[in-house]
């Protein structure tokens, strides 16, 4: 990977729907050298896709809760579980297993308190081999 390659990386990160020939331009290229590049970081997976940037709030996900879990055991069945069942939840929009305390960093987006709550009690403590769960609350978001 060049420093050209890294540009389109760089442009496509700030606007996924640029089309080809302006994101040449951008990055000091002709249209047909800068598509053969795309595709290959597509096909290399660097580039593993492109998505829409949603509001929140206006699909009912605007309450984010940051969520550290433990488990009980590390028996490798309640792992396995726990990973499986916590990945299929569409509340959790990120899901990180960590090293050290605690086991696991979910990222929650819910419509509101009462919501997380229900999350909370209904899907996440109902999940075997739960432990410790922690909830966090944003105060105010500064990047991202």
């Amino acid at each position: 990977m060049d420093s050209l390659d890294r540009a389109i990386i760089d442009e496509l990160v700030r606007d996924g729907r640029v089309t080809n020939v302006e994101l040449a331009s951008r990055v000091g290229l002709t249209a047909g050298p800068c598509l053969r590049r795309v595709q290959r970081l597509e096909a290399d997976g660097v580039i593993r896709g492109y998505h829409a940037s949603v509001d929140p709030h206006a699909v009912g996900r605007g309450f984010e809760v940051i969520l550290h879990v433990d488990l009980v055991t590390q028996e490798a069945a309640v792992v396995t579980d726990f990973e499986r069942e916590a990945a299929a939840l569409e509340e959790v929009s990120e899901f990180k297993r960590l090293f050290g305390t605690p086991d696991y960093f979910l990222r929650i987006a819910v419509a509101d308190l009462a919501g997380y709550e229900e999350f909370l009690t209904g899907r996440i403590m109902s999940i075997r081999g739960v432990g410790k769960v922690s909830s966090h609350f944003s105060m105010k978001n500064l990047k991202g």
